[in-house]
């Protein structure tokens, strides 16, 4: 067998070191073009289920979608793009969300009674009141409407009772504006701690252009108490035309 005389082994040897290092770098710089390719690709595909989101106001889903956009993939293009838009988006996201709590503080009600259908929507306050002494109570805000009954709009307390012998007054206030006194009265009952505002259209407009609603009004034990209501999220077509 021929031997390789050991000059020359080194020879072939440190040519061999000089292409290995030369190769690798190429086939390193492929593998993370590969590699960025894909997480463009990726990034490009969240981004389009954002701005679908986006296009349909659908507020929740954008900013999921731009949040995992930003959060996988931070240096890609298609971030760049979503990044612009999130403060909107979250800005939108959180009043949906706002909006949902408001809308669902309202309970909606059709029964048949009598000759007709009775509609009602109710409310309670946004915090307990307390009337009596007896601890804070909640206070409900009631539209009720029937065919045959007519109108009303009411307050229903849990204990206590009303001042509003042969009638009274309440104060009504839409968010920070002035205050407006309405007339009221309270039925010769005991079957329910309830008084009437006479004027039940207005109060109802009231309840649907404010953000708060409140009524201060008169009680048995002295004095007035106050209730405030988060009205905005009422959904007005529930009771008839006529209440407009």
């Amino acid at each position: 067998m021929k031997m390789i005389a050991l000059p020359a082994l080194l020879a072939v040897l440190a040519l061999s070191a000089c292409a290995d290092p030369e190769a690798e770098r190429a086939k390193a710089e492929a593998a993370a073009a590969a590699e960025n390719a894909r997480k463009e690709q990726e990034a490009a595909l969240i981004a389009g289920n954002f701005e679908q989101a986006v296009a349909a106001a659908d507020w929740d889903r954008a900013r999921l979608q731009g949040v995992s956009l930003l959060d996988q993939y931070p240096d890609s293009a298609a971030a760049a793009a979503v990044a612009a838009q999130m403060d909107v988006v979250r800005e939108k996201a959180e009043a949906a969300r706002e909006l949902r709590r408001l809308q669902a503080l309202w309970h909606y009600n059709q029964v048949a009674a009598g000759s007709g259908l009775q509609k009602s929507a109710a409310i309670y306050a946004k915090t307990p009141v307390d009337v009596d002494g007896s601890g804070a109570k909640a206070v409900q805000l009631v539209f009720r409407d029937h065919p045959q009954w007519k109108q009303h709009a009411y307050l229903v307390l849990q204990a206590g009772d009303f001042r509003c012998a042969g009638g009274c007054q309440v104060k009504v206030r839409i968010d920070d504006g002035p205050v407006r006194s309405m007339a009221a009265w309270r039925p010769d009952t005991d079957e329910a701690i309830a008084m009437f505002i006479t004027d039940h259209k207005q109060l109802w407009k009231n309840a649907a252009q404010a953000s708060q609603l409140s009524i201060e009004f008169p009680v048995k034990a002295g004095g007035t108490r106050t209730a405030v209501f988060e009205t905005k999220g009422v959904d007005a077509t529930t009771l008839p035309a006529r209440w407009n």
